[in-house]
């Protein structure tokens, strides 16, 4: 746990499936956000745009990583857990959670609103101190019509299958500009830190913040984003970082 055993860091990352960059100009970046993500020192680390295979990247890339995105981005010591959102001509992408807190389960919950957008929920339950916390991994989509409704089946999906004394966190890129979502997550009892505004995207001149972390039965207390010119190269967003008091 970082800082004290009451403590908890939180960190969400669009990663932009490990590639930067346009046409000729892409380029792999695999590999230094694993150097990234180690130095967030986050307890979880929830991820979007996250590759489980790509044939033509493999075949582009010679240092393409044999293994899955989320096995290969996670820290020693730490367990990857994925799940499929989108299947491609050339492969499948989804959410991924790297924690180095012991997994108790897994699943995944379709939160798709039309076909040219596939979007799911990761929902992994895990044991802190020996307490189940509950991490949703989500990627809203890019019309607003579309993140209501979602946000509509994340509260279901909650309610559903969710006790209420149970500790939440929702993180992710919430495609939400000008943190329309906030009032309809905290109607739900989700808070993140706000008052002002942690910029995350575009990285290399960030003026909004699309990703977001909330939680529920536990304070956020701080927030932030790495910024500077490594951070900017490797994704489009920057990543966000939340600390928490269980």
């Amino acid at each position: 746990m970082t800082g004290s055993s009451s403590t908890l860091r939180v960190a969400t990352y669009n990663i932009h499936k490990g590639v930067q960059g346009i046409g000729p100009a892409r380029r792999l970046e695999i590999h230094n956000l694993g150097h990234a993500i180690e130095q967030l020192d986050a307890d979880i680390v929830c991820l979007q745009e996250v590759r489980k295979m790509n044939r033509q990247a493999a075949a582009r890339f010679s240092q393409w990583p044999e293994l899955p995105q989320a096995d290969f981005l996670a820290p020693e010591g730490y367990t990857a857990v994925y799940e499929t959102n989108a299947v491609t001509r050339h492969g499948e992408h989804g959410n991924a959670l790297l924690t180095r807190w012991p997994v108790l389960r897994q699943g995944h919950h379709d939160i798709s609103d039309h076909r040219f957008e596939q979007r799911g929920l990761l929902h992994v339950v895990i044991d802190i101190n020996d307490r189940p916390v509950h991490a949703i991994v989500v990627h809203l989509g890019l019309i607003k019509g579309s993140r209501v409704r979602q946000i509509v089946r994340l509260r279901e999906f909650i309610e559903r299958e969710i006790s209420p004394d149970e500790a939440v966190i929702v993180a992710g890129d919430f495609n939400d500009w000008g943190a329309r979502m906030r009032v309809a997550m905290n109607a739900m009892g989700l808070r993140d830190v706000h008052g002002t505004r942690t910029l995350t995207y575009p990285s290399r001149l960030p003026v909004a913040q699309l990703d977001f972390i909330y939680g529920r039965h536990i304070e956020p207390v701080e927030c932030s984003a790495p910024r500077g010119p490594i951070w900017s190269r490797m994704s489009d967003h920057l990543p966000l970082v939340t600390d928490f008091l269980l």
